[in-house]
């Protein structure tokens, strides 16, 4: 082989990081001279311009793939489009289908494109594997972007899912329900009456649909999700299960019939149908793949170690899928099984308590505390927090899961008679109770972590290297200063004195003032069935960013606005609540009241007195001064407010920024008002797909006439206003902070709705 297998994964792997940081995509042009760069890198003579040059290919490569999973969006996304479907998940309770595109109406889509629509009054009997040629109203997928907070459209374009829409008409093709669906079935009736039957579904077909928040909560609280989840660990477990039932069929058969070959085929096949059994998910076939590379390598007798494999995995997978890169579950398979390599490379267990069995209590507990020092920086990024009971909850749950749950649900599901069936089903569950009352005896164990804790989750690995290196003794000093750099960096970097946070919530109102450390909340957003904006991106905002809530002020009653507030009280029941309405516990907030807070004015200027209604006019509008800059706050007020306001005391109203009222609709913003105001930004809070149509288009061109420059959460994401001591500075999360071609608007681009 002309190049080494590693070498080449590592170039695979190397070229599709870009993936991970650009802004935009590159155009055709440019990967086209890209390519014609890296062939004549690729003829030169030397080694290193040799590699640069199959870099760049597969760079080109990678991104061209990027732009394939994003091409199809703008065309099923312009109107009512007919397609053929196959479902291949019905999610009963939400009232949808997952459906896989196979076409567009005139063409096939390679690869095919994934949908999650509402049914709506279509009530047929859908199930999994069947073909409809569907009418859809589609739309790609809009996540609301927070820092500190889950990030819904990056998470569906690396599952290949970025389409939402409703169901307008169907037709069936092929009205059968596949093959994993009716085994499916036949296995839930033998175990549905059984307690743990959610998670015995979930380990054993992958659909998690099924779990209580309850059961989540646990398996989050505890760090063990991922055993409940099929990923790469039961794709390893399926196949050494196959393995040594090859093994133990080849003391059976004369010793000239023996191969090697056969015990790796037969694990292949039974990890393989584990894969369609699980519904062939993202995880479990990256684990299929990297399971098949490494199986290629032994069948060629290629002498690779332990990282030559991991590197061959990884630049496979990303090779046969770029996209995947974009994976948070991708990167914890991956450095979870590098941080094995590296732990029992460099930190193995001395000699003799290694190689024992009687030490096998010792060697959990070796392993799962390498996992979880070394994963901290990994699961601070993602989760923004780590478990505190992760470590002795895995030591009795993943022996628990992998060598009797697992494997007894497997054989019952080869049983050919429930009688033969039943004792397994039985032995699952009893396995499954035993995990979670004993799960039930750790205290809870979840802590939140902030973005300063991902710099000293790394400063762990730095110093563990250093410790197996013996730079502690050799430099200790230079060790100092590298561990140092981080903290200098945070120190000499140029602070805001305060800042003002408008979060993406979608359509309602949630903002926070922060100040040394603490925050002062205006609105709380919306809340709906099961959850709210609070739990959902306030709340792990403010943690990620490691401030302490003193005061929440509520504008006014509408649910958009105080949906979150119980969620607040109760993560900050020492906070004071501030609004103009009659509820017990809340402090006035009514026109000529004035206070400070961390050094800041508070100016309150609407409305003249409390009352219980609380309607869009009756909003809490608060001016906040900090002697050179002002910012003034709305709610919803509309025009008449308005105009009461600028009779009553119209120089009270000047500011810089103007938090624009009631979302941008044409009720609100008068031309008098905007005038009196004489700010120079306007920041509203809206959604892209709002059923209000918000912002209105005049209303924005009315801000522009009066020379305000006008930005809004559904195309900025979260919008920061930065305040210095001679300046201050806007910047939107999708635009400035964390551009990137993966939050960028898909399909209409035109408008907010």
């Amino acid at each position: 082989m002309p190049y080494p297998l590693h070498i080449l994964a590592l170039l695979s792997a190397t070229a599709t990081l870009p993936l991970l940081f650009l802004a935009h995509l590159p155009e055709l042009n440019k990967l086209i001279s890209l390519l014609i760069a890296s062939l004549l890198l690729l003829a030169l003579p030397v080694k290193f311009f040799r590699y640069l040059g199959i870099t760049g290919m597969l760079a080109v490569w990678s991104m061209l793939a990027a732009q394939q999973s994003l091409a199809p969006l703008s065309k099923l996304s312009a109107g009512t489009v007919t397609a053929t479907a196959e479902i291949t998940q019905v999610l009963h309770e939400k009232g949808r289908l997952v459906v896989k595109l196979r076409d567009d109406g005139k063409r096939p889509l390679f690869p095919p494109l994934y949908a999650s629509v509402l049914t709506g009054q279509l009530n047929m009997a859908w199930c999994a594997g069947q073909r409809w040629k569907m009418r859809l109203r589609l739309r790609p997928v809009h996540g609301n972007l927070n820092e500190g907070g889950f990030d819904a459209q990056h998470f569906a374009l690396a599952n290949s899912a970025p389409l939402r829409g409703i169901l307008v008409a169907a037709e069936p093709l092929d009205s059968r329900c596949s093959w994993r669906h009716d085994i499916m079935a036949h296995a839930q009736k033998q175990y549905q009456f059984l307690p743990w039957h959610s998670v015995m579904t979930a380990l054993l077909f992958g659909d998690r649909q099924g779990l209580t928040a309850e059961t989540r909560a646990v398996l989050r609280d505890t760090g063990i999700a991922h055993l409940m989840a099929i990923s790469g660990m039961h794709i390893s477990l399926a196949a050494s299960l196959g393995w040594t039932a090859a093994r133990i069929f080849q003391f059976l058969m004369p010793a000239w019939r023996i191969r090697y070959p056969l015990p790796l085929l037969f694990s292949l096949s039974i990890a393989g149908i584990y894969c369609w059994l699980s519904g062939n998910g993202p995880p479990a076939l990256r684990a299929m793949t990297a399971l098949t590379l490494w199986a290629v390598v032994r069948f060629q007798g290629i002498n690779c170690s332990s990282w030559h494999i991991w590197l061959v995995g990884v630049g496979g997978i990303l090779f046969f899928d770029p996209v995947a890169v974009l994976s948070d579950s991708f990167w914890l398979s991956v450095l979870a099984v590098a941080t094995l390599l590296f732990w029992f490379q460099w930190f193995p267990l001395p000699a003799r308590w290694r190689n024992h069995k009687r030490w096998m209590l010792l060697q959990l507990m070796h392993l799962q505390t390498g996992m979880m020092l070394l994963l901290i920086p990994v699961q601070v990024f993602i989760f923004h927090g780590v478990s505190l009971t992760s470590l002795p909850a895995n030591i009795f749950a993943i022996p628990i899961v992998s060598f009797i749950t697992v494997p007894a649900l497997l054989l019952a599901l080869l049983m050919p008679a429930e009688s033969l069936a039943f004792p397994l089903w039985w032995l699952a569950n009893r396995s499954l109770a035993l995990v979670f009352k004993l799960l039930n005896f750790l205290p809870e164990g979840w802590f939140w972590l902030g973005k300063k804790a991902f710099i000293a989750g790394l400063l762990v690995w730095l110093l563990f290297i250093a410790f197996r290196l013996g730079w502690w003794r050799r430099a200790p000093t230079a060790l100092f200063a590298a561990c140092c750099v981080p903290c200098l960096w945070h120190i000499t970097r140029d602070q805001p004195e305060w800042r003002f946070d408008m979060l993406d919530i979608g359509h309602g109102l949630a903002t926070v003032i922060s100040r040394n450390g603490h925050a002062l909340v205006y609105d709380t957003g919306n809340r709906w069935p099961g959850g709210s904006a609070a739990q959902q991106a306030l709340l792990p905002w403010l943690k990620w960013q490691g401030l302490t809530v003193d005061e929440i002020i509520i504008s006014h009653q509408h649910l958009d606005h105080i949906g979150g507030l119980d969620d607040m009280q109760r993560a900050w029941p020492e906070a004071t609540i501030r609004s103009a309405l009659t509820l017990p516990g809340h402090q006035p907030c009514i026109a000529g009241l004035r206070w400070q807070w961390q050094n800041l004015h508070f100016s309150a200027l609407w409305p003249l007195s409390v009352n219980a209604h609380g309607n869009n006019n009756d909003s809490c509008v608060l001016k906040v001064d900090d002697g050179r800059y002002q910012l003034l706050l709305t709610g919803d007020l509309e025009a008449d407010a308005e105009k009461n306001l600028l009779k009553r005391n119209r120089w009270s109203l000047k500011a810089d920024l103007i938090q624009v009222p009631h979302h941008g609709s044409k009720t609100s913003s008068s031309p008098a008002f905007l005038r009196n105001v004489k700010g120079s930004v306007a920041l509203a809070s809206v959604a892209r797909y709002n059923a209000w149509r918000l912002p209105s288009a005049n209303v924005i061109k009315r801000y522009g006439k009066n020379g305000y420059q006008w930005f809004d959460t559904a195309h900025a994401g979260q919008l920061s206003v930065e305040f210095y001591r001679d300046r201050w500075q806007v910047k939107g999360l999708r635009e400035q902070i964390m551009p990137r071609w993966y939050h960028q608007w898909f399909g209409v681009q035109g408008e907010s709705r």
